[in-house]
């Protein structure tokens, strides 16, 4: 029999006793495997480069409550007109509205407008990189700031989007629903953060949200973390984050008056800058309500004057659907043909079919009118 060397366990009980001493999630080892997976993204910046500000600004304002694969096209439309932040400030509103045409919540769009301007204005077209400076700017909140704040300048910021709030509910089984939950969430993410390399944490945790520990079915057994993740050791990962159960939206109801001119335009107007699709161009339409009453659509039809006598409203066929954050909406579409000699009525424009697409008409709008013109 082999004596045991005095002093030292046996190799036989080691794994066992490492086992029962198991590590929590460490910022090391999710950076490791970052350096070898991390996604190749049109605003990221190459491993070894720095990140600009103003590219980091750009996507994360189009990336919020959007797909990077829909934000993609228009980020690059957006850098390829506008390069710097100086040349996003001399823009126009109605240009930059133009230009974000469809991809939705156009509040973000006026504010990063604003932004650019507020920018040049008080900081000579440079972003600060205090993150407390970055929420003083217009439509740059809690996240924005904190994503500009890691990302382009490694400040120890934490920011919490969707991805990493599923991350971070998961690694700690995080019980209280959503969004009663952020805080907590938020909370033990800063925890982790480390003070170097904040900003590719950062995104090591957005990717790992959006490629591994995915809504559904998670890719648990190839996460760096999933050894010190409290759900996937339960089997429950499908199950955080919790949720509040939502509130059912009321549908509204509303028409909406295709008017077409005998030269092949169309009537149009600008929606108030405040408010739903502040500042978008929309055919005329009704107030949008739940109690709508289709029987007195016409009544809010646009008036031509003496040439009102020869408009027809004709009520198209079906109705075009859309769901805005808080209520679907449902639409019934009149088209009129209107004589060549009509003038606009107050607060509207006639436009030539050819040019809408130089028109910031929201999805929405394009909808009706394909619906109304027959496209």
């Amino acid at each position: 029999m082999t004596a045991k060397t005095p002093g030292k366990k046996s190799s036989v009980l080691q794994p066992s006793a490492q086992r029962g001493q198991q590590r929590g999630p460490r910022a090391a080892d999710l950076l490791a495997w970052y350096d070898r997976h991390r996604r190749v993204l049109p605003w990221r910046a190459r491993p070894g480069e720095r990140s600009d500000p103003y590219r980091v600004w750009l996507s994360e304002t189009m990336l919020q409550q959007t797909t990077a694969k829909a934000v993609a096209p228009y980020y690059a439309r957006f850098l390829a007109r506008w390069p710097d932040l100086n040349a996003l400030a001399a823009a126009s509103l109605d240009e930059v509205l133009t230009a974000w045409a469809g991809l939705g919540y156009y509040a973000r769009a006026r504010n990063m407008h604003a932004c650019a301007r507020a920018l040049v204005e008080r900081y000579g077209g440079q972003f600060p990189a205090r993150e407390s400076a970055l929420r003083e700017l217009p439509g740059i909140g809690a996240y924005t700031a904190a994503a500009i704040a890691a990302i382009a300048f490694d400040q120890a910021a934490t920011p919490v989007d969707g991805n990493i709030e599923r991350v971070i509910a998961r690694l700690y089984a995080l019980a209280t629903p959503l969004p009663a939950g952020i805080a907590e969430i938020t909370r033990h993410a800063r925890a982790l953060t480390p003070a170097r390399r904040a900003g590719d944490f950062a995104q090591a945790l957005m990717d790992l949200g959006a490629t591994i520990c995915t809504p559904k079915k998670p890719a648990c057994a190839l996460c760096p973390w999933n050894a010190p993740c409290v759900a996937h050791a339960r089997g429950e990962a499908e199950l955080f984050p919790r949720r509040a159960p939502k509130r059912e939206a009321q549908l509204r109801r509303g028409a909406a008056f295709v008017a077409r001119r005998a030269d092949d335009c169309v009537l149009l107007r600008t929606r108030p800058a405040r408010g739903l699709l502040g500042g978008m161009t929309e055919v005329p339409t009704t107030a949008w309500a739940a109690d709508f009453d289709d029987s007195q659509a016409l009544a809010e039809a646009p008036q031509f004057g003496a040439s009102q006598k020869r408009v027809a409203w004709r009520k198209m066929a079906g109705v075009v659907r859309h769901v805005f954050t808080h209520f679907p909406l449902e639409l019934a579409v009149y088209r009129g043909e209107v004589p060549r000699a009509a003038a606009a009525p107050a607060g509207t424009r006639w436009i030539a079919i050819a040019q809408l697409g130089n028109e910031a008409l929201p999805s929405l709008m394009r909808k009706v009118v394909a619906h109304g013109l027959g496209l």
